[in-house]
């Protein structure tokens, strides 16, 4: 579209006679998202949307308790350390970012007093900087007041390479400068499309100069506010056992006018997802049961009694197979699953194909997530203008027996096959749940009509996404062959998602295992197609980039979609909720209300 006529629309938007909705729907036509089109109308001069609700209560408090039950309880409350998403929804109690993103996809103001725009001077024409202005009258709990100081400290601190930050992807391409208490500016060393990134939603958390500046850095891991928060959030921390539970109670001084209504929050862990959904939908004992990853059959049968409901929200969440790269059975320098030791049977591409092969989708969408998975052999499935059509997928155990025989690998006695001395045997990992056990015994199944043997290896969801850096047994390590787990897209925008594959994200025993590429999966390749994404201000070029992005990897084989996975909850009836697939299910628990 040329200048002129973008122009003529915007116009037409700031006149009234094209709705925002209008504009939006003409621009995805083109191949934008929904999200870039609304950034593209702030870039314009028009104002972008205010949180919204259906929020009804005309006082804060008088709601009394609110049970969540979060079947992998957070492990610690820091949200720059959050490895897992339990971690990150813990944080989101008690800290809060800049903006986040609505269910829409659409940008919305928390602790900012507006999201930047080119009208009210917040975006540069040239795509360098961002202004961020910042809502006045903000208190953390402990009373102090939240500046900018706050907002450049938490910049430094997430960008410094010794504090290990799981968020640093965020910060550290960046420059945050104060211009005034309540002003801040973000500069990016390239005209940068994407600039919703840093300060906003589960990455975005900001934290409190004054109780964390003696920690930065090397002594990041010793802040005793990683396990007792002081935020900004509607709820102030109690308790923490890690693990186990979390408890809040309600912010007198939230700067929200009537909010929040509930007024204490509880968060528990442990269980598994099946028994957090029949808390909600069979006995009522809670009142939102989180990532109720449950075969859909059994959803239906509990929601037959009456007492709650499955909420599915539409994201970019991925269940997906990694196949090590590295190999995680020979330690170097006191690490396994080191850069300097290729996997010895991985990386035949032969292998991998016939993995692919093994995957059944078909039934694994039908038989176990109905509702709430749709077979995809991509990693990255939405927004849509980001999904390509390239990828497909076939399960055909005949045909993955015969490329390995193709290949050299030979059947032995046992019905295995080797090569070299070599058998075809592989450690299989994945958390607790029903959904992932029945997933992982379909592919072990398949795996022996081909030759393969797959030793199944099931843990504890506490343990498997703990951040805890001595813990073996962490998906981050990845001390196996194959593991399958969900990774969530926290922003409608393809950037931050597929940096997981970018060489200098590498999981390592130097960061920490805080490396966003737990595969350790390497290109050249695709290290320059995400950098020329990050720079690319054509909307539809940026869009093409990903794709093939998305395309390389899934052709290598060490990658492989399973299933998309929107986000599920379960519901009590009369609980009101405003839960984003493009942000922590929690992203703005302050709305959270009973109807009466």
């Amino acid at each position: 579209m040329r200048e002129q006529e973008l122009r003529g629309l915007v116009a037409e938007v700031k006149d009234g006679t094209l709705s925002r909705r209008s504009f939006v729907q003409r621009m995805v036509a083109l191949g934008l998202t929904a999200p870039m089109a609304t950034m593209m109308l702030a870039h314009h001069g028009v104002a972008m949307a205010q949180p919204s609700s259906a929020y009804t209560p005309t006082k804060a408090g008088g709601g009394g308790p609110l049970k969540l039950l979060f079947w992998q309880a957070p492990t610690l409350l820091n949200p720059h350390f959050a490895v897992g998403t339990k971690d990150q929804e813990g944080s989101r109690l008690f800290y809060e970012p800049l903006a986040g993103w609505d269910p829409e996809g659409n940008m919305v103001p928390i602790l900012a007093a507006e999201v930047p725009s080119r009208e009210n001077g917040g975006l540069a024409a040239d795509g360098m900087s961002v202004t961020w202005k910042l809502k006045r009258g903000v208190k953390w709990h402990d009373g102090k007041p939240f500046t900018a100081d706050d907002v450049v400290f938490t910049w430094k601190y997430a960008s410094n390479p010794e504090t290990a930050a799981v968020t640093s992807g965020s910060y550290i391409d960046v420059v945050t400068e104060k211009i005034d208490d309540h002003t801040v500016v973000v500069k990016f060393k390239k005209a940068t499309p994407f600039w919703g990134d840093a300060f906003v939603a589960a990455l975005g958390q900001i934290i409190p100069k004054h109780l964390f500046e003696d920690y930065i850095g090397a002594k990041s891991r010793d802040a005793p506010t990683n396990l007792k928060p002081v935020g900004t959030g509607p709820y102030r921390f109690v308790e923490f056992k890690p693990g186990d539970i979390v408890r809040g109670e309600r912010n007198p001084d939230y700067h929200r006018p009537n909010r929040p209504f509930f007024d204490t929050v509880e968060m528990k862990g442990g269980g598994d997802a099946v028994s957090a959904a029949r808390a909600v939908l069979q006995t009522g004992e809670f009142d939102y049961a989180w990532n109720t990853q449950v075969e859909d059959e059994v959803l239906l049968r509990m929601e037959a009694g009456g007492k709650g409901r499955t909420m599915i929200t539409e994201g970019g969440d991925i269940e997906f197979i990694q196949l090590q790269t590295c190999d995680p059975w020979t330690e170097i320098d006191g690490e396994r699953a080191s850069l300097k030791a290729p996997h010895p049977i991985m990386t035949d591409k032969a292998v991998r194909q016939a993995i692919g092969l093994l995957v059944d989708r078909t039934s694994i969408q039908k038989f176990i997530y109905g509702r709430t998975g749709v077979a995809t052999p991509n990693f990255l499935t939405n927004p849509k203008q980001f999904r390509s059509a390239k990828a497909t997928w076939e399960f055909n155990a005949e045909k993955a027996a015969q490329l390995l025989e193709s290949a050299g690998w030979k059947r032995g006695a046992d019905g295995v096959r080797a090569k070299d001395g070599k058998r075809l045997k592989f450690v299989f990992q994945t958390s607790i749940n029903a959904p992932r056990q029945k997933t992982q015994a379909i592919i072990k199944q398949a795996c022996q009509r081909a030759g393969i043997d797959l030793e199944l290896k099931s843990v504890v969801g506490s343990v498997f996404f703990s951040s805890d850096v001595a813990n073996p047994d962490t998906y981050t390590k990845f001390y196996c062959d194959m593991q399958m787990f969900t990774t969530t897209m926290t922003q409608p925008d393809a950037e931050r998602f597929m940096n997981q594959y970018c060489s200098w994200e590498a999981a390592t025993k130097e960061n920490k295992w805080q490396g966003r590429n737990i595969v350790r999966w390497r290109s050249e390749d695709y290290d320059r197609l995400f950098r020329a994404g990050q720079g690319e201000l054509d909307p539809v070029k940026r869009a093409a980039l990903f794709v093939q992005m998305n395309d390389l990897v899934i052709a290598d084989g060490h990658v492989m979609g399973v299933v998309n996975r929107p986000k599920t909850a379960a519901v009590i009836n009369k609980l009101k909720t405003n839960v984003s697939g493009w942000d922590n299910s929690l992203w703005l628990i302050g709305e959270w209300f009973r109807e009466a």
